[in-house]
């Protein structure tokens, strides 16, 4: 499913993001023991993060947050909830 976000409130899955668009983290779900690991990485509520890049099947992605890149497989990725940053995307 493809989402389009036309409007900058918008909460939507990490693992739908497109490369390059900033966005900034809302809430992690999943496993607990995923959710966990996430939030150890950094991916709290708040924080702001771009896709960077996208592997040539889709998995992984590699996002940049506080200073360092961190690549995610897809299904973690679609337990990321992030809203569109106001910054948009890169040019």
């Amino acid at each position: 499913m493809q989402v389009i976000l036309n409007t900058m409130s918008a909460v939507f899955r990490l693992a739908e993001l497109r490369k390059g668009q900033r966005a900034v983290v809302e809430r992690v779900e999943g496993e607990r023991s995923t959710a966990c690991r996430l939030l150890e990485l950094g991916l709290v509520a708040g924080t702001e993060l771009r896709l960077t890049h996208v592997a040539p099947f889709g998995d992984p992605l590699r996002v940049e947050l506080r200073g360092y890149g961190l690549l995610l497989r897809r299904k973690e990725a679609h337990s990321i909830w992030v809203k569109a940053h106001p910054a948009g995307e890169e040019r």
